[in-house]
């Protein structure tokens, strides 16, 4: 929880941003000098105009409270787009430069820390999205993701990171949380410990993480972030922006040489500081009514209680339909949202009489795992985008759609505007990155194809490159996998490991095409 006095010095600081969005208005900086402020407020111009803030959800938690707060506020501002980040957060997009400056102060003062959302601050953490519900879970993970939070935001305005770095807690060995790949991992072990990663990530030159711990002690999960900021101001990049990130560490020091340093700031710690206190998991009370079975709908580990599972394409929602979700969950006892680093939103804690208005107000969903694919925002949003990934996206499920595949016949995609990997495509069964090719002598917009990723924990691997296609092809090519994989009546997950040959075969066929 974050105290009073940091809120009030947080609302004092957005007089600078309401200064600075007022120039760029005017015309008296550029978009880069804004940038460069606006950034460590957790807002940006976007490219073709409105400006975007992104909301610091710790864990990805939208308790009931704060779904109320953002459905008035989706009414008051008219929110026209809402963007579920691969981070677990909210971006609420096209916003005016009056409103966005307000919107900031009414997060805050609710208690959204708006902060360090982006620049080089450490990011929102991340935590399994279903941690204290999920029936696999080896331990709940979500007190010490909330404990990571409250500490990293207390640091903020005192640290001055190389880059960003990003935090994650997984609970199983799905790992959507990349967590031994991020800058500072937490992966549960089934005797409640962690393992400890550090110095992975996404992006140019990707890197799994180092081991640097086992069996850490899920109460100095603080002292563990401190070392790592210890770590990575004391060896990271300040010169070359371009290497700053921690996994260029693995360069510079080395695998022994990063679990040497760690020990030795994680000892430093331990003797400086004390860890931050860990709350208790959240208590449900509820009682179950009934069961309750079908597509969408989760068992918790709580008998008799259930969670519904709601994926907008590309994780895009409008103000209407949070305002909608708050109708359907309002009269509901412990109910809550969780968001998922996939663009999938889980409305948790239902009885099983509670589940049919969920379903009801989320049935617009994607309704296969092909279309439960992942997309960053892209262009014409981001300023960094090459390619709308968002528009890649919806042609293909468009495409697929006249199909009629059957589920997993192709698989869940990773799509990135830009080589940021804001889409994380390199941890997919297929992945897109934006690009551009020569093709008849003349440059197309274009994606480069990776394959073979794969976040799970053991096992986790990085896609390779294995083509480059013009966007407009994509989604033939697709139909044409597609129907390749159903006349084998199989599924990507097992036909792709047998078939490498045929599949490459396929995506030369396309690679120099241009529709």
């Amino acid at each position: 929880m974050t105290n009073p006095a940091l809120i009030d010095q947080f609302l004092k600081e957005t007089e600078l941003f309401e200064e600075k969005i007022k120039a760029l208005e005017a015309g008296e900086i550029t978009r880069k000098e804004f940038k460069g402020i606006s950034g460590g407020f957790g807002s940006y111009a976007q490219k073709e105009g409105g400006y975007m803030l992104r909301l610091r959800l710790p864990a990805g938690r939208i308790s009931k409270e704060t779904l109320e707060f953002l459905a008035d506020k989706s009414e008051q501002y008219q929110f026209d787009l809402l963007k579920i980040t691969t981070c677990q957060t909210i971006q609420v997009h096209n916003l005016s430069a009056k409103d966005v400056v307000s919107f900031m102060r009414d997060c805050l003062r609710f208690g959204i820390i708006t902060k360090g959302g982006g620049g080089d601050h450490p990011r929102n953490v991340m935590a399994s999205p279903l941690s204290g519900v999920e029936k696999e879970e080896l331990f709940d993970v979500l007190p010490y993701a909330q404990a990571a939070g409250d500490y990293l935001v207390s640091r903020i305005s005192s640290l001055h990171l190389p880059r960003k770095l990003k935090v994650g807690f997984s609970n199983t060995r799905e790992n959507l949380t990349h967590a031994t790949f991020r800058d500072l991992g937490f992966a549960a072990r089934q005797d409640h410990t962690f393992s400890v990663y550090c110095a992975g990530g996404l992006g140019p030159n990707p890197k799994l993480g180092v081991l640097v711990a086992e069996q850490a002690d899920p109460g100095e999960v603080t002292l563990y972030i401190s070392a790592m900021i210890r770590l990575f101001v004391t060896y990271g990049n300040y010169q070359v922006r371009a290497k700053s990130r921690t996994r260029y560490l693995q360069d510079t020091l080395g695998v022994e040489g990063i679990q040497r340093e760690f020990a030795r700031f994680l000892a430093e710690a331990r003797q400086e500081e004390e860890p931050l206190p860990i709350s208790s998991p959240l208590l449900i009370r509820k009682n179950p009514e009934g069961t309750i079975q079908g597509e969408r709908i989760l068992e918790q580990k709580q008998e008799g209680l259930y969670t519904v599972s709601y994926h907008p394409i590309g994780g895009c929602l409008d103000g209407k339909k949070i305002q909608e979700l708050w109708n359907a969950i309002k009269d509901f006892s412990d109910t809550e949202l969780r968001l998922s680093p996939e663009g999938t939103l889980y409305v948790i804690n239902l009885s099983a009489k509670e589940v049919p208005p969920v379903l009801e107000a989320t049935k617009d969903g994607a309704q296969t795992l092909f279309e439960n694919s992942v997309s960053c925002i892209g262009v014409p949003i981001c300023q960094h985008g090459l390619r709308c990934s968002q528009g890649l996206l919806r042609s293909c499920v468009e495409r697929i759609r006249k199909e009629n595949l059957k589920d997993g016949v192709l698989p869940q995609m990773h799509i990135s505007g830009c080589p940021s990997s804001c889409g994380s495509h390199q941890t997919a069964a297929l992945g897109f990155v934006g690009h551009a090719k020569k093709i008849q002598g003349e440059m197309k917009p274009a994606f480069r194809l990776f394959t073979g990723g794969s976040q799970t924990d053991p096992g986790a691997r990085l896609g390779e490159e294995a083509g480059v296609l013009a966007e407009a092809v994509i989604p033939e090519f697709l139909a044409a996998l597609g129907r390749k994989i159903q006349d084998a009546d199989s599924v990507f997950e097992t036909w792709y490991p047998a078939h490498t040959e045929e599949f490459q075969a396929l995506v030369r066929e396309y690679a120099d095409r241009a529709l």
